[in-house]
């Protein structure tokens, strides 16, 4: 079903933001248990300067393209995006936001962000899911700093992925001695 087509049916449709550096066992939890929530999930894939990403924007829409592929689920479609939220759900006729929480720290920050979104948007709500208490500790910046610090971080990510972040490693220079 085309985008019009979706936004035309009737269909709820949920967005999943982030900037997925890299894509983590923690995210394909969310990203599972939110397609089980709408008709179609929009993974938004946004660029975030501040946060030093490790991939580029097209690389990570690949990664988590062929991460969701892998884990065979059919509503969920994966777009780049470089704007604010609302707008971009707006645009793609959402009416759920699709957030992971792992722990009260997330709650703070992503509790003001949905009140603030509300603001600009009453008519999308913001879903908050839990991360799975196994993946709870996951967060991408400690997976690359672990990396680049020569851990193993195969129990926070698909194993392509692994891979992926370790030639990226490699090829920027390790940090650190022992």
């Amino acid at each position: 079903m085309g985008e019009a087509g979706a936004k035309g049916s009737g269909a709820r449709i949920g967005v999943y933001p982030g900037t997925f550096d890299p894509i983590t066992l923690g995210h394909l939890d969310i990203i599972r248990r939110g397609a089980k929530l709408v008709d179609k999930l929009i993974i938004g894939v946004t660029t975030n300067p501040s946060k030093n990403p490790m991939f580029t924007p097209e690389e990570r829409m690949a990664m988590v393209s062929r991460e969701v592929a892998a884990q065979g689920i059919e509503n969920v479609s994966v777009m780049g995006f470089n704007a604010l939220l609302m707008k971009f759900a707006e645009k793609q006729g959402a009416s759920v936001i699709v957030r992971g929480l792992r722990a009260v720290a997330d709650f703070e920050y992503e509790y003001q962000m949905a009140g603030m979104n509300q603001q600009l948007n009453d008519g999308i709500e913001t879903v908050f899911l839990m991360a799975d208490v196994s993946l709870q500790p996951i967060a991408s910046k400690l997976v690359k700093e672990i990396a680049m610090f020569g851990g193993d971080i195969h129990r926070f990510v698909t194993q392509q992925v692994r891979d992926e972040v370790v030639e990226r490693v490699e090829r920027q220079g390790r940090l650190g001695d022992y």
